[in-house]
């Protein structure tokens, strides 16, 4: 049986840090590969992201298109709404149902992870690969999950810096791939 990783987040901007632990679960969940999925509008931020979803989701795409097993899809985009993981997760399964679904999250949202819509239930669809997070303390999954911590690269890096840095005319060299940070500068990004 192929385990596919699915990566869910705003990726505003994707960011050296996701690309890392998108290789870090290819290798420690032996993963055919990893789909990025970014959300149309996630259900636990209350504003806008800064930058669209068309602009995030290019930025996805050309920082991963000569990316070995690694793809973007724009599911969530295009349903649009809420972004919710358990319908993301069943629209995979369905898409793959011959393929385990392991999905990748952060070790700060362990905590929440039962907060989420429908987590029994998703609790029971996948396998959850844990990013280990510099300055969070390791929080295990709730009861009924099942999981593992990836060793990977921690680093602490956020999309919210790049941005800050961005609006300070900082530059962002090795923090994004290069055609990100072209992109980001082309498009006058979070100035």
């Amino acid at each position: 049986m192929t385990r596919i990783g699915i990566y869910g987040g705003s990726f505003d901007p994707i960011h050296i840090g996701h690309l890392l632990v998108a290789r870090a679960a290819l290798e420690e969940m032996s993963l055919s590969r990893v789909i990025f999925v970014p959300a149309a509008r996630s259900p636990f931020k209350s504003d806008q992201e800064p930058a669209s979803a068309h602009l995030r989701l290019s930025m996805l795409n050309i920082a991963l298109s000569d990316v070995n097993n690694m793809e973007v899809s724009d599911w969530e985009i295009t349903n649009g709404g809420l972004s919710f993981t358990i319908n993301t997760v069943k629209y995979f399964r369905s898409s793959f149902p011959d393929s385990e679904i392991v999905y990748i999250i952060g070790a700060d949202q362990c905590s929440s992870l039962h907060k989420w819509k429908s987590a029994d239930e998703l609790s029971k669809l996948v396998t959850f690969a844990i990013i280990p997070r510099p300055g969070v303390v390791e929080t295990s999954l709730p009861p009924g999950c099942s999981g593992i911590t990836l060793k990977g690269v921690p680093i602490d890096l956020s999309s919210s810096y790049i941005r800050k840095r961005t609006s300070l005319n900082l530059p962002i060299k090795w923090l994004v791939p290069k055609s990100v940070e072209d992109f980001i500068h082309t498009n006058n990004l979070y100035l």
